[in-house]
């Protein structure tokens, strides 16, 4: 859905089920299948004519990911007039429960999310605005993106949803909590409140101090600080949970971008 929704600047749901239903068939499911990579290009345009060994290849290419080999297998021999339909009432279903009775609101709250942003992005470089706006996901350039797209969604709340389409990378990232109460400028960005809340104790300040220096394991960690094994992941569950620390090869590491942004996210807050 997210491939197909990226195709065309669609205006309104007539005009994106009309494009769904006009679409050739290969090409519907070319669209629907994967994008890995331009060199893997015409393994897609193979595995969307059906073809099993180009099928299989494309398995292969993503058995790393738990969702995307069955999928590969389901949209290759779906039935096409079956997939326009369910793709059609998903869409429909989608638009008519969820967003129209409240489109309005969510227009608001979409759009005000959207121009916080677009200010930020003038303090911020592009990867420091990537890891802000989705609290706390690293992106690093790759050679065969050329654009990077932050596209603001309410519903999906607070889970970042990515994908990539030919030259570029799409995250879908949560909008702010303040962004709900555009009017209300005491409410301050949830990630911003968690951070706080992880920096706010003294264990898990010298686990952060101790990070900088250098990546650590578990068991060093415990043996620096001398404090329980439980009570140290406990400490580094929560500094995980603000996105201030992360696991690299059994190794836990301090994400150094995200504690220099704390104090541009502070003062973004203090003079909104």
């Amino acid at each position: 859905m997210l491939q197909l929704l990226h195709k065309e600047k669609f205006s309104n749901l007539s005009e994106f089920t009309s494009y769904i239903q006009d679409l050739p068939d290969n090409d519907l499911k070319f669209v629907c299948l994967p994008y890995i990579g331009m060199e893997f290009q015409v393994i897609r345009q193979k595995a969307a004519l059906g073809e099993d060994s180009a099928i299989d290849e494309m398995k292969i290419l993503t058995s790393g990911n738990p969702f995307f080999p069955r999928y590969i297998e389901f949209i290759s021999h779906s039935n096409t007039d079956n997939l326009k339909k369910h793709l059609i009432s998903v869409m429909r279903g989608w638009y008519e429960d969820v967003i129209q009775k409240d489109l309005k609101k969510l227009n608001t709250i979409l759009r005000t999310d959207y121009e916080t942003k677009k200010e930020m992005s003038k303090k911020m470089t592009p990867e420091e605005l990537v890891e802000w706006a989705t609290g706390g996901v690293t992106y690093l350039p790759e050679p065969t993106m050329n654009n990077v797209l932050l596209i603001p969604q309410y519903i999906y709340r607070p889970w970042n949803i990515e994908a990539d389409i030919e030259g570029t990378k799409v995250f879908y990232y949560p909008i702010a909590s303040e962004s709900i109460s555009p009017d209300d400028r005491y409410a301050p960005n949830n990630f911003l409140v968690l951070k706080y809340k992880a920096l706010g104790d003294e264990a898990r300040l010298r686990i952060v101090k101790l990070l900088f220096e250098e990546d650590r394991t578990l068991q060093e960690i415990t043996n620096q600080l001398d404090i329980g094994k439980s009570t140290i992941h406990h400490h580094l569950k929560i500094l995980r949970a603000a996105k201030l620390v992360e696991i690299n090869e059994s190794k836990y590491s301090l994400k150094n971008k995200a504690i220099e942004l704390i104090a541009k996210e502070l003062s973004h807050f203090l003079n909104k």
